[in-house]
């Protein structure tokens, strides 16, 4: 996913020249992640590249695999590495099964064992009528949003052992639909679902398996993908779209020994956008 220069700005409308706030200026690490090792899909911007700068300044080295964009990646590992933590880039396309492959293998040789796997690579494609989504769309929207997801979580689980964090980013429209992202809606009730079936498959072995649910957030995808940003986050109670930084830390929760009797479980970031489960 693309993005762009990200400064530490407030705006609650990002404009040209103001972008998506990452991390809060006044946000303190407290060591809660001190020697973990995180790999994050989709960790070159937006929530994913604000979860590999929390996680950094709580004290975890990241790898970041990401599909295009070496410009946003860069930047990433440079706000990762400004905090001290080590930062591995793995360029390529996740629904590939020889890419999986690689990840896992080079994570293996570089850190033998994985303490956080975080899920967040997606992909959108608003279309109004459900007449204009097409075949391929469908297909590639569904093997970047859940099928990779599961491949690349059984994987990894491999290299995961009794007290790991896995972490899917799933959204509101799981919950309440959408009407003009229909198939990414659809793909994020199948996370929804993967999530609760997951943590039970594996709770015997000491690994949680919890989601985050984003509402509205600035991010480059909105962007590039919105025709119109004028409305867009304004149908909640609180009127606005949230920031990145405003999601991570409950990444950070969920990767914590904070959240040691928690599982099957997900968080609504979503500024009051009342959902059931």
């Amino acid at each position: 996913m693309k993005t762009q220069n990200k400064s530490q700005s407030k705006s609650k409308v990002p404009k040209e020249g103001v972008y998506p706030e990452i991390i809060r200026k006044n946000y303190l690490g407290s060591k809660k992640l001190l020697n973990k090792k995180a790999v994050i899909s989709g960790g070159d911007s937006g929530i994913g590249q604000a979860v590999a700068v929390h996680f950094a300044r709580e004290g975890a080295d990241v790898a970041i695999i990401y599909n295009e964009s070496d410009k946003d990646a860069k930047e990433t590992k440079k706000l990762v590495e400004k905090e001290g933590r080590k930062c591995t880039l793995i360029k390529g396309d996740v629904t590939k099964k020889a890419f999986r492959t690689r990840c896992v293998e080079k994570i293996k040789k570089d850190w033998r064992t994985l303490d956080i796997l975080v899920n967040n690579a997606g992909i959108q494609f608003p279309k109004n009528n459900i007449e204009n989504i097409s075949e391929d769309q469908i297909q590639k929207t569904f093997d970047t949003n859940i099928i990779s997801m599961i491949a690349l979580t059984r994987d990894f689980l491999s290299l995961m052992q009794k007290g790991a964090r896995i972490i899917c980013t799933t959204s509101v429209t799981a919950y309440r639909g959408s009407d003009h992202l229909i198939d990414y809606s659809a793909t994020k009730g199948a996370i929804a679902t993967f999530i609760r079936s997951l943590a039970v498959n594996i709770a015997e072995r000491g690994i949680l398996v919890n989601g985050v649910a984003p509402g509205p957030i600035w991010t480059p995808l909105v962007k590039e993908t919105f025709d119109e940003l004028s409305t867009f986050g304004k149908d909640n109670p609180l009127k606005r779209a949230g920031q990145p930084s405003e999601v991570a830390p409950a990444y950070v929760f969920l990767a914590s020994e904070d959240s040691s009797f928690i599982t099957g479980e997900i968080i609504h970031i979503n500024g009051g956008d009342f959902v059931g489960g």
